[in-house]
């Protein structure tokens, strides 16, 4: 009995020994890798990349076709199908130079991404060394129907991004849309939802411009009281009208968002998206009214963190409010973050890329985006100049000192996605 309990122990102490000799061999388990090396790695095999997630019951005839318009582009064409995320949605339009900068190779570079039945993307041209051509950009802006594709699938959109960059790289005409890519007319009586949230927005600046008009227009006719000095703080309240307009639309969207944001809060069982999306409505709100109050740090007059100053918002200010908040409730309502027009950003959201310069491309609105395809510079916000040659006149926000402003800094969030954080920074005292 002692001998088999000997030889009993003996086995548990040698498998015991194996195993320890064992783990130290085993291979730590690496983390996975970026979005951009992922999909850089699986171009290597195949130029279409679908999601992994996407892959089962993904149409097989969008693929075919997408394939068709690729390879008979006459230049290379990466594609990657992936679902919209907050990943995603932050390096939106920086994915295809991500991407780009992995492969290290010319071609066109197309993301495009899925929520629900509603699909996006963005593209980059990149031609080889010394070869020059039209921008892709100004191509897709000369395309009068590009705006009136579906995307409730991806193919239409892509093949056409792929047609408008083989017109950008050669010059080869724009073929026909097949009908059926193209959105039907309307049918329905009335507009849809954002045409009546525009529509709403700019009746609202319009009756506030009105209003302030008339209340100038009163001031000016009405004879001056004695005694009454020029600077008193009645007739201060009159020197900036056009402060009324956007103020109005501030005031509107700022308790819009906060009802919607409250109402995402009620619901049960949120997705880690759905959390995502509250926290950054929340940081917005927070920063629209912030600006709104006019509360935060006069650096100029030497302040602290701790020195607190109640100021009139100005005009940036209450702008910078006005595009925060409509954000905050575009998330909160579960819709796609949209960047405001850098050019005027109490313009509707900026949905279309214009080439402002042969470098940089920026959000614009259908208006703007217009003005600059003519080859002309859109009225912009227009806001006073502070020194210079111009005085106090009015002059484009964007030629303002950027370190004067987060808003101007980050052309209120069309060119950096962080103006809620820098706002929180600058005008709470955050250092």
């Amino acid at each position: 009995m002692s001998a088999l309990l000997k030889s009993s122990r003996s086995r548990r102490l040698a498998f015991l020994l194996a195993v320890l000799a064992f783990l130290p061999l085993t291979p730590a388990q690496a983390a996975p890798p970026e979005l951009p090396d992922q999909i850089a790695a699986a171009w290597r095999s195949d130029r279409l990349y679908v999601d992994a997630a996407m892959r089962p019951g993904f149409p097989q005839a969008e693929l075919t076709r997408i394939r068709s318009a690729a390879s008979s582009a006459g230049f290379p064409v990466y594609v990657a199908l992936i679902p919209r995320t907050p990943y995603t949605r932050q390096e939106r339009l920086d994915l295809p130079t991500l991407l780009q900068a992995r492969v290290g190779e010319p071609g066109l570079y197309l993301v495009w991404t899925a929520s629900d039945s509603y699909w996006s993307g963005t593209a980059k041209l990149v031609r080889p060394a010394g070869l020059a051509g039209r921008n892709l950009t100004r191509v897709q802006l000369d395309d009068k129907l590009d705006n009136k594709i579906v995307n409730d699938r991806p193919a239409p959109k892509i093949v056409r991004t792929i047609q408008q960059a083989g017109t950008a790289y050669d010059g080869r005409p724009l073929p026909e849309i097949p009908v059926g890519d193209l959105t039907p007319e309307r049918t329905r009586s009335g507009p849809s939802t954002q045409d009546k949230e525009d529509l709403s927005a700019y009746v609202g600046m319009g009756t506030g411009g009105l209003i302030s008009f008339v209340v100038v227009l009163t001031l000016v006719l009405r004879r001056r009281r004695p005694g009454r000095a020029a600077g008193s703080p009645k007739a201060r309240a009159s020197v900036e009208p056009r402060l009324a307009p956007v103020r109005t639309q501030a005031d509107r969207w700022i308790p819009k968002a906060g009802r919607a944001l409250r109402s995402l809060e009620k619901r049960r069982n949120l997705t880690t998206e759905q959390l995502d999306l509250r926290d950054d409505a929340t940081a917005r709100l927070a920063a629209a009214r912030t600006l709104r109050t006019g509360e935060g740090v006069d650096d100029r007059a030497g302040g602290t963190a701790g020195d607190r100053t109640a100021r009139a918002p100005d005009l940036l200010a209450l702008t910078g409010a006005f595009v925060l908040a409509r954000q905050a409730f575009q998330l909160a309502s579960g819709n796609d973050l949209q960047p405001p027009c850098f050019f005027d950003p109490t313009h509707p959201s900026g949905t279309q890329l214009a080439a402002w310069s042969d470098d940089t491309e920026v959000p614009a609105c259908k208006t703007c985006a217009e003005t600059v395809q003519r080859g002309k510079t859109p009225h912009g916000l227009q806001v006073k100049a502070k020194t210079g040659l111009f005085g106090g006149g009015l002059v484009p926000y964007w030629t303002l000192d950027p370190e004067e402003s987060p808003m101007v800094a980050t052309g209120f969030g069309a060119l950096s996605d962080d103006l809620a954080e820098r706002v929180t920074r600058v005008y709470r005292g955050v250092r």
